[in-house]
């Protein structure tokens, strides 16, 4: 049996120039490039709903929000990454000659799918805590209208804030605004799910 061939690696000058050419986005990590899959419609719906509802909020606001093709760098370990959601507040910090590439988000949001939700609440959460201009990772579900919302506090440490249900409202505190659940979940129908049937005796 032969062994299995080692990926080759990847310069993060050679990925940025395959990145800039190429038709899907990819995230690179450690010399490895990492293609993204394609949204589902709840999650593209999701996700022009968030940005629909923090513009409206946001205007006239220094905080400004972006879709998911900004492209952002970690400096202290190397990710590129494309998420969801983000907002600036001030002027960009684009990585020295680059234009298009960010270094400070104030929030970002991800909305969760089957296969990016443990990366998404794990290792890039380590990634992205490590931005000092960084400080709300807000999390949607597409299996309910659920968000979790996680805001860093003045010691550092991070407090979590559940919100559930359609009526509901997200804190951004970083923001000084609500999200409202309504408008994030607009057009989103959830599967009914029955209730337990008593066993016969």
């Amino acid at each position: 049996m032969s062994a299995p061939q080692k990926k080759p690696f990847v310069t993060a000058e050679e990925y940025l120039r395959l990145e800039r050419a190429a038709e899907y986005k990819s995230e690179y990590f450690a010399g490895e490039i990492f293609a993204m899959a394609g949204a589902s419609p709840p999650h593209s719906l999701i996700t022009a709903n968030v940005i629909r509802e923090l513009g409206n909020s946001l205007k006239g606001n220094r905080c400004a929000p972006y879709d998911g093709n900004l492209r952002f760098w970690i400096p202290a370990t190397g990710l590129y990454t494309y998420p969801d959601v983000s907002v600036i507040c001030g002027p960009l910090e684009l990585v020295p000659g680059h234009h298009d590439m960010v270094t400070n988000p104030t929030l970002l949001l991800e909305v969760l799918s089957d296969s990016t939700e443990r990366y998404n609440r794990g290792t890039k959460f380590d990634h992205f805590r490590t931005l000092p201009s960084f400080v709300e990772y807000v999390w949607v579900s597409q299996k309910e209208p659920a968000v979790d919302v996680f805001f860093r506090q003045a010691d550092g440490a991070w407090r979590l804030i559940p919100v559930r249900g359609r009526d509901a409202v997200a804190p951004l505190q970083s923001l000084g605004i609500g999200l409202r659940l309504a408008e994030v979940y607009e057009r989103i129908e959830f599967p009914e799910i029955a209730p337990l049937q008593p066993h016969g005796n």
